[in-house]
């Protein structure tokens, strides 16, 4: 079987999802299905293009006609698959249904080839709250159902059976083994506890939770007590999440606590994460009203070996013992309880790593395939 993984957006070396989606790809090659990988992306010169394989299969040219063709020249998309005789489409969503990507998927459809889309984070309508984003959104809503009835499933990593109409295979977020390395060892320190946090910074990530907690724990710190020190790994998605978190910064003035590392990739992560005892988690998902949802980056902390804390229902790791959970509201985040769940550890790094081992991107691609089989 030849199978095409196909995204609307470009790649990038330190963007978790451009990870994500380079580990799909793989792990659909090492379960049989020859996948090639197709993306949107802008040249240094200015043209945009269509890439499979990083081969360019179609220039658009420059400037705003250029932009503009990407949401319906859609063509040739359709021809590169039926000339390699493609028999299976999977397509990560970018919430873009149209009359254009509805006609590309109905022919997909009437050449007898396979399309599954993937979304990612089910459901999405309140992530959207600019005026612009909000009319692209009204698009996706008035089309996406009709899209949704030319599919063969829709790919969910929550506990949805269906979505606009479609039936769903239910997986988890995998992970990559080979690409995350387990943490080296660390002596439990006597004197501080170090938080990591690893993330596109969103408001739904709650990052403000743990700094409020921290607000709360440096107010009545005492000699003899743990010097926390939360780490923030990525860059803010927008000014929203730079009002929540920056002045609680500065204004309680926590710089030497809290340090902005802005996003990193490869030794300089793992640096960090050899560094770190705790892994910070998604703690306000339900701002975007989800309660069940199975993040990516709780699979990498437990990849990694380091135990973690969030707030939505991940069934995949609700009883381990190695998770904290905190509570799905507003309250600050419990600093001596994190500190007191630290401090009676009972598991290694090697143990939680192990735990995973059903997560592999391998069983969770190879899910997909039986599936559509």
């Amino acid at each position: 079987m030849k199978a095409l993984f196909l995204i609307f957006h470009g790649l990038s070396p330190t963007n978790g999802i451009s990870k994500k989606i380079q580990a799909q790809v793989k792990a659909l090659n090492e379960c049989g299905v020859e996948t090639a990988l197709c993306h949107y992306g802008v040249e240094k010169n200015g043209s945009r293009v269509w890439k499979c394989d990083e081969q360019v299969i179609v220039n658009l040219g420059k400037g705003f006609i250029a932009k503009l063709k990407k949401r319906f020249y859609l063509r040739p998309l359709l021809r590169y698959i039926i000339n390699n005789q493609i028999s299976f489409i999977y397509i990560r969503s970018d919430h873009n249904a149209n009359p254009f990507t509805i006609s590309f998927i109905r022919s997909l459809r009437q050449h007898g080839i396979k399309v599954l889309m993937e979304i990612p984070t089910y459901p999405y309508d309140q992530e959207y709250i600019t005026f612009e984003s909000k009319c692209h959104l009204l698009i996706d809503k008035l089309f996406r159902s009709k899209l949704a009835s030319f599919l063969n499933a829709i790919i969910t990593f929550s506990n949805q059976k269906e979505i606009f109409g479609q039936r769903t295979i239910q997986i988890s977020n995998g992970i990559d083994f080979d690409s995350i390395p387990l943490k080296r060892g660390k002596e439990v320190s006597k004197n501080e506890i170090h938080l990591i946090g690893v993330a596109e910074i969103h408001y739904w990530h709650g990052y403000d939770r743990l700094i409020a907690g921290m607000v709360n724990y440096y107010q009545s710190f005492k000699d003899g007590q743990k010097k926390i020190v939360f780490h923030l790994v990525g860059n803010f998605s927008g000014e929203r999440e730079r009002e929540e978190i920056l002045p609680l910064i500065e204004v309680n003035h926590l710089n030497d606590y809290v340090i902005l590392h802005g996003a990193l990739h490869g030794n300089d992560l793992t640096r960090l994460f050899d560094m770190a005892d705790i892994g910070i988690g998604s703690l306000a998902r339900h701002r975007s009203h989800i309660t069940h949802i199975k993040t990516l980056k709780n699979r990498e902390y437990a990849a990694r070996g380091i135990p973690f804390i969030y707030s939505e229902i991940d069934e995949d790791f609700e009883m381990m013992p190695y998770v904290i959970k905190a509570p799905a509201d507003e309250t600050p985040i419990d600093i001596d309880a994190l500190i007191d769940f630290y401090n009676n550890q009972n598991w290694t790094s090697e143990k939680i790593r192990k735990s995973i081992d059903s997560l592999s991107w391998t069983n969770q691609m190879q899910t997909v395939i039986d599936n559509i089989n």
